[in-house]
């Protein structure tokens, strides 16, 4: 294990439910990698991912966006579609 600090990763909604916690902590690294993590997590999960999209930092990310890093202590907000308006 390295030392840098966990990211830590917020799920909402779905991903939430899916998930079955609202917290989970991954290594840091490419957002490919983080995404890897959760749908190891569970088959639930790996179903619901594939139609979030996410905030690293506060800043927008898509299933697209693999290689954008996901620096030590970040945080990974994972959103999944809302219903309302």
């Amino acid at each position: 294990m390295t030392h840098d600090k966990p990211v830590d990763i917020h799920l909402f909604a779905a991903a939430r439910a899916a998930a079955g916690v609202d917290l989970m902590h991954c290594v840091p690294g490419p957002l490919g990698n983080v995404l890897n993590h959760l749908a190891a997590h569970s088959p639930a999960l790996a179903e619901v991912l594939p139609r979030c999209s996410y905030l690293i930092d506060g800043i927008a990310a898509r299933n697209s966006d693999r290689e954008m890093p996901v620096p030590p202590g970040g945080r990974v907000d994972v959103l999944p579609p809302f219903a309302g308006g």
